[in-house]
């Protein structure tokens, strides 16, 4: 009986452990899009990002001014897209994703990604990405992008 007992614990143990480190469907194509979006941004391939994005995105930065005072400022896409199309040839950045947490559903889903930003192999800042997508019904797209940048604590 204690056998018994012990092999069926076991398995809900080991089931509970499986459970947490896969990701559902929605998950997984939430992380893959954002895989795609930045895998377009080290390219320089705007074409690329542009699939990855609704038209309505909204883009925001959580900045520290002179003062010490914490606030938004909202990033226009058109410039972050020049910027990317228009950056040196010659100039690499590349933004390491640290690690993911995805909270998903059929329809909408928010991606948090820990980041370091490098410039031609360069520390530049860290930060924390929050990404909101949602679902059409056929594909994801990433509606919100908001960012911290941060150039002391960073690991």
């Amino acid at each position: 009986m204690y056998r018994t007992l012990f092999v069926i614990v076991s398995l809900i143990l080991s089931q509970m452990a499986y459970s947490q480190d896969t990701m559902d469907s929605n998950q997984q194509k939430a992380k893959e899009l954002i895989l795609e979006f930045f895998e377009g941004f080290h390219e320089g391939d705007t074409a690329k990002i542009a699939k990855t994005i609704d038209p309505n995105l909204s883009m925001l930065t959580i900045v520290k001014d002179k003062k010490g005072t914490v606030k938004t400022v909202k990033t226009d896409f058109n410039k972050f897209f020049g910027a990317i199309h228009n950056r040196p040839k010659e100039q690499k950045w590349l933004e390491k994703l640290l690690s993911f947490k995805i909270d998903a559903d059929n329809q909408i889903a928010q991606v948090w990604t820990p980041y370091e930003f490098y410039v031609n192999d360069q520390f530049s800042h860290c930060g924390v990405n929050v990404f909101q997508l949602f679902n059409d019904g056929d594909n994801w797209k990433i509606i919100a992008i908001a960012d911290t940048r941060n150039r002391e604590g960073c690991k």
